[in-house]
């Protein structure tokens, strides 16, 4: 039987890594992202607010996710986040996996949809220093050319200042938080049990 984990975190706190640790299959809700001239998206600071989750496909996020754990696949969008636009899609399939992390940080948002459509999901919060995150984020934004450096560090700051809140409202709403250490262990142990 397949285990679905929600992986929340701030962005850039090693999320992806953390699945690619464990060897699951990754399923990246970051590519639900809704293409930047959508009308109405929430705006911040002059460019759109890519933190709300309004501009986030949350229902096409969870159809994915159903359809791939009672199907063994789904198509699933390719996102640019330079262009911030969708660019294609694939096709992601169980292909044997017994573990598929769904992760981004929209998956606080995520939970009580996935549950209300009856997908048995377990929730995990990547706690990590703030500071480390920050750093973290601010590299792989700037090597991936994500969007301008003024705008990285605008945002990066504001991210790291509310990574505080982010993280009680992971809690309030019933992830576990685990340090990466913690959490490789404990999802490579439930594993092989």
């Amino acid at each position: 039987m397949t285990r679905v984990v929600l992986l929340a975190g701030p962005s850039g706190s090693g999320k992806s890594r953390l699945a690619h640790l464990v060897g699951a299959l990754p399923l990246r809700l970051d590519d639900f992202y809704k293409d930047a001239d959508h009308p109405g998206l929430p705006r911040a600071h002059g460019i759109v607010d890519w933190d709300d989750p309004a501009t986030w496909d949350a229902a096409g996020a969870v159809d994915a996710l159903a359809q791939l754990v009672r199907e063994g696949r789904c198509a699933v969008p390719e996102y640019s986040i330079a262009q911030s636009r969708r660019v294609g899609t694939r096709t992601l399939e169980l292909d044997g996996a017994d573990l598929v992390i769904a992760e981004g940080i929209f998956a606080i948002d995520l939970l009580p949809i996935a549950r209300a459509a009856g997908l048995d999901v377990d929730a995990i919060y990547l706690d990590r220093s703030r500071w480390l995150v920050g750093f973290l984020r601010l590299r792989r934004d700037l090597s991936q050319h994500r969007k301008p450096p003024l705008v990285l560090l605008r945002r990066g700051w504001a991210l790291l200042r509310s990574q505080g809140v982010l993280r009680s409202r992971a809690i309030a709403a019933g992830f576990t938080p685990l340090t990466m250490r913690r959490a490789v262990q404990s999802l490579s142990a439930q594993r092989t049990s």
